[in-house]
C-alpha cells in the first residue's frame, strides 16, 4: 500500500513569491506585446512569442528570487 503524501502547507513566504513571479510575467509580457521588450541588455527588438516567452519567464524567476517587483528605468 502507498501512503498519502502530506499537502504541504503554503506558507505567506511562498504565496508572496508567487504574487511576485504573476505580476513580473505579466508586466514583461505585456511589454512584449507592445514591442518594447529587448534582447538582454542589447537594442534589438524580440520578434517571436517564444522568445518573449522565455524572457518573461526568465525575468520572473529572477523577481520571485528577489522578492520584489523591479520595473525597468527609463533612459533619457
Amino acid at each position: 500500500m502507498r501512503k498519502k503524501k502530506n499537502k504541504l502547507v503554503k506558507t505567506p513566504k511562498k504565496l508572496a513569491k508567487k504574487k511576485v513571479f504573476k505580476k513580473k510575467l505579466e508586466l514583461v509580457l505585456s511589454e512584449g506585446k507592445k514591442g518594447k521588450l529587448n534582447i538582454g541588455k542589447s537594442k534589438k527588438k524580440v520578434k517571436s512569442k517564444r522568445q518573449m516567452l522565455a524572457i518573461a519567464l526568465s525575468e520572473a524567476d529572477k523577481a520571485a528570487k528577489r522578492g520584489s517587483i523591479r520595473k525597468s528605468k527609463k533612459k533619457r
